[in-house]
């Protein structure tokens, strides 16, 4: 669509500059052209171009400017027709026309933006001996959107994980575990075994001074990396990172690479060395500070009275490891909205530090139940894997009442990547911005804004495609007169454009609603239009028509992180 916003602007352009001459326009006219948009009612054509803003720079009335422009159009073979409607120049584009652009090719319409640029997305930024609940499934639907839409417009997308394995945390589940032994160290659920030891040590330690002291030690234990404690903190690392693995494998997220705390904590204390040398960082009544006052930003601590690293110390060097290791472009980090204020101080300091290549912070809002906030500190939170089990349970019975003849396996296999579908799109069909307050009674509907909508509806299109047998994309003329059919030829064309602005404003929302949208006019052209009970022609362009939106649907959800589902 953008290249056919092209055409006609550039011949408004040159209608402009003939009517009132080459100085007059150039004086008028921004530089990029004309700017068309796409109306709000079906009557004022498929792009509509408001003279309001030109006819005031050149002192004209509008509704007589829209006239003369509109009487002034030459031909275009994509244009059917050209109307004035008071201040607005209207266009109505030849149905067949679009529909050869739109099928000739359909990755060249998929515009190159970020032509092979490096940009590292940090996302899954979790804690060992911990859970992983709701909130970080947010982070990665998220995080693994952001990068497939990089990818979608060109970018050499680096997605990446930092998980955090070294914290008090890790003490305090340490702390439980020697209280409180793990008999069984096969269960594969060892993952969560040590979240709910988390949540215990924290119900547990409380205000006791005496538990805060034993905590103290077996962090000095895990630092200095010997004794009990550390062999202790060894072996259960491994166990969370396997747990993490496992649900990576479901979602089907892969990271080009993976950072640890550990492995950077003490390059991240020598580093703090340099800067102290170089007056980047000061010492403050015993502890080392960013003083950050300046940029109105106030003060980042990076090491505590006590000499304990706070979290900069290895972010600091893990931001040099990145921009060394792969000569990033840009990097964004993935991470809620509470750490604004951080990484707006951590940004700064690398600054100073001489990184001038740009560094974003992407937040995002929290994840509530209808019932409140959570919290993994008191357990008030929704794990994962329950509830995935949930999901899985409810799209298990459904797809078996649906499909009696299907075999076991194959009702769990569609189960499971519908569960996945349906959580990720929940994750991500919200503006970063906003809360989501998610209900699982509204996100298994199989109707209305859900995961399952669209599913189905590329399920449908599969079952006509394979009712039809052999057909192909038509490159020959087509033939199209319904209205249904031109409004889907329309939203199908606007993929690339809504790719491209979801990707360049990091909102995987803006292109979710879009293939929701996409399969409502798919919809009300299946309720409309009889496709294999058509005559010849028409039904070859009909099947080209939802072949192409199958394309269009797959390819969106595929740069989501959205597995389709053929059949349902």
């Amino acid at each position: 669509m953008q290249e056919i916003k092209k055409l006609i602007s550039d011949q408004l352009v040159q209608i402009i500059k003939d009517k009132f001459g080459l100085e007059l326009a150039e004086n008028c006219l921004p530089a990029a052209g004309v700017e068309l948009s796409y109306p709000v009612f079906a009557s004022q054509g498929d792009l509509t171009w408001p003279v309001f803003g030109l006819a005031k720079k050149m002192a004209k009335s509008p509704v007589e400017l829209a006239t003369l422009v509109a009487g002034a159009w030459t031909s275009l073979p994509i244009v059917a027709e050209v109307k004035a409607d008071g201040p607005y120049v209207n266009f109505y584009l030849s149905s067949n026309r679009l529909a050869l652009d739109l099928f000739a090719d359909f990755d060249r319409s998929i515009e190159n933006i970020g032509q092979g640029k490096k940009i590292m997305i940090e996302f899954a930024n979790v804690n060992t001996h911990k859970e992983f609940h709701i909130g970080h499934l947010r982070n990665v639907a998220f995080g693994q959107a952001v990068s497939g839409m990089l990818s979608g417009i060109g970018y050499q997308a680096l997605p990446v994980s930092y998980v955090n394995d070294f914290g008090i945390h890790t003490a305090k589940t340490i702390w439980q575990l020697v209280k409180e032994p793990i008999t069984d160290k096969s269960s594969v659920n060892r993952g969560y075994i040590l979240g709910q030891a988390y949540v215990a040590a924290v119900a547990a330690i409380g205000d006791d001074e005496q538990a805060k002291k034993e905590v103290g030690s077996i962090m000095t234990e895990i630092e200095a990396r010997q004794g009990e404690s550390y062999q202790i903190w060894q072996e259960t690392r491994q166990w969370s990172i396997d747990y993490f693995q496992s649900i990576y494998e479901l979602l089907k997220i892969k990271f080009t690479n993976y950072y640890y705390e550990s492995d950077l904590i003490d390059r991240g204390r020598k580093l703090v060395e340099d800067l102290l040398a170089k007056g980047i960082l000061t010492e403050s009544q015993g502890a080392v500070i960013a003083d950050l006052a300046d940029e109105d930003l106030g003060v980042l601590v990076i090491l505590r009275q006590d000499g304990t690293a706070l979290y900069p110390v290895a972010d600091l060097a893990l931001a040099m490891e990145k921009f060394a290791s792969a000569n990033l472009d840009k990097s964004l980090y993935v991470v809620d909205k509470r750490q604004a204020l951080y990484f707006k101080q951590l940004f700064a300091v690398l600054k100073r530090m001489g990184y001038e290549a740009p560094m974003l912070h992407l937040a995002y809002d929290f994840v509530t139940l209808p019932s409140g906030m959570m919290s993994s500190r008191s357990g008030n939170t929704v794990l994962f894997s329950d509830l995935y089990q949930e999901c899985y349970k409810s799209l298990e019975l459904e797809t078996r009442a649906r499909h009696a003849d299907w075999s076991a396996e194959k009702i769990s296999q569609v189960a499971s990547q519908l569960s996945v579908a349906t959580l990720k799109f929940e994750m991500i069909k919200v503006s970063a911005d906003k809360i989501i307050t998610f209900d699982i009674k509204e996100a298994l509907r199989f109707e209305g804004y859900t995961a399952a909508y669209l599913q189905y509806s590329s399920a449908r299109i599969n079952s006509v495609l394979a009712k039809a047998g052999e057909w192909l994309i038509a490159t020959e003329e087509l033939t199209f007169t319904e209205s249904a059919e031109k409004s889907l030829l329309m939203g199908l064309a606007k993929y690339p454009e809504l790719l491209a602005e979801a990707a360049s404003k990091y909102e995987p929302a803006i292109l979710a609603q879009y293939l929701f949208e996409v399969a409502q006019l798919f919809n009300d052209f299946y309720q409309n239009c009889p496709i294999l009970s058509a005559e010849s022609k028409l039904k070859q362009s009909r099947l080209a028509l939802i072949g192409h939106t199958q394309r269009v649907l797959s390819a969106g959800l595929a740069v989501l992180g959205i597995e389709v589902v053929s059949e349902m």
